[in-house]
């Protein structure tokens, strides 16, 4: 699979949360804002390329019987590496992420493509799918805390300032001011209607993209059939 492909495949069709439904646990418990879920989104990014160049770089040095103990001691390593950075350069984040830093070890999205991908790829190839898969995540998680901080408080990357830094206070935006809120929203059942609409939305897209590419064989066939 060449670039594109593997950009294709973790930003869209084969997307950590809409496509694979992996992960779902921090997508939807620290979605309550869209800077929440830029920061785990990212912590996330750097674990899962981190972790694939290690099993790509190990990959004929690892005998098939240890590999999951291997890749599991690897990818707790770097956990716990991210998990100490963001202690002591964005502690803010870290207090509002908390205990969903630790729990990324058991990301399942990070340990499949570690088994499914890197163990059989070049060191290359392993990266640019850790980055793609990294960034479809991000936007998947960003999306849906977006979209909950929106109507649940009129808000856009709220704190972001606080949370991720100076450099990102442009982000902050207050698009209904003096909203009330819809509660439920930045409530656990805001991020499963926010999931499910979401998850909808790319079937529909993806059913109408499969009917365009069907269409022009279909006038085809037909031509050649006259």
């Amino acid at each position: 699979m060449n670039a594109r492909g593997i950009f294709r495949e973790g930003l869209w069709d084969n997307n950590v949360v809409f496509a694979q439904m992996l992960a779902l646990c921090p997508a939807l418990a620290v979605t309550t804002s869209g800077t929440n879920g830029l920061g785990m989104g990212l912590a996330t990014t750097a674990v899962l390329v981190s972790a694939n160049i290690l099993v790509a770089l190990i990959r004929n040095l690892v005998s098939p019987q240890v590999r999951i103990p291997v890749f599991i001691v690897l990818i707790a390593t770097l956990v716990t590496l991210v998990d100490l950075a963001l202690n002591a350069w964005l502690h803010e984040l870290y207090k509002v992420l908390g205990l969903f830093i630790a729990l990324i070890v058991a990301n399942c999205a990070i340990l499949g493509r570690a088994e499914a991908f890197a163990s059989k790829a070049p060191v290359l190839d392993a990266a640019l799918d850790g980055i793609a898969m990294g960034i479809g995540f991000t936007c998947a998680l960003t999306v849906i805390g977006l979209i909950r901080e929106l109507f649940g408080s009129g808000t856009l990357f709220a704190q972001a300032s606080l949370l991720l830094g100076p450099r990102f206070a442009f982000l902050e935006t207050t698009v209904i001011p003096d909203y009330g809120g819809v509660l439920m929203m930045i409530l656990p059942p805001g991020g499963f209607l926010v999931l499910g609409m979401l998850l909808a939305l790319k079937r529909v897209l993806d059913a109408r993209a499969a009917a365009r590419r069907r269409r022009p064989a279909s006038a085809d066939f037909s031509g050649a059939e006259t």
